[in-house]
């Protein structure tokens, strides 16, 4: 079974804002954020996010691969008829700057130098 179900994708299918959390060595958080529409999930369950910034993020990961994302829509129903639901989303990432990934997304878009990529283990849906 998908970890990135439906609900995920029909949220992705929106407009929103997504944010990505990560800490290296100190525990420090850091958050940086994108768009619901910049990102691309490949292979079931992982998910590309096009990098231009994106530097501390880089940094954080290369100590300490495990990130979280918050991602959401006021325009997709949540539980109980909720106006709008979102998720959080954990997994491990790595950074590319070539190979099919990388050119999936310079296709998409012209901006990204390098992609995050996130292998997802969990994504919870919260409201």
């Amino acid at each position: 079974m998908a970890i990135l179900n439906d609900k995920f994708r029909a949220v992705l299918a929106h407009e929103g804002v997504v944010t990505v959390l990560s800490w290296g060595a100190t525990a420090e958080p850091h958050l940086v954020n994108t768009w619901n529409s910049y990102l691309e999930i490949v292979d079931g369950d992982r998910i590309l996010i096009p990098a231009f910034g994106y530097r501390q993020t880089e940094k954080n990961v290369a100590v300490n691969p495990k990130v979280q994302l918050s991602v959401g829509s006021k325009e997709v129903e949540g539980y109980n008829g909720y106006e709008g639901t979102g998720f959080i989303v954990e997994g491990t990432a790595r950074f590319l700057s070539e190979g099919p990934e990388f050119d999936l997304m310079k296709k998409k878009l012209d901006f990204p130098n390098r992609v995050m990529e996130i292998t997802v283990t969990k994504a919870t849906q919260k409201i």
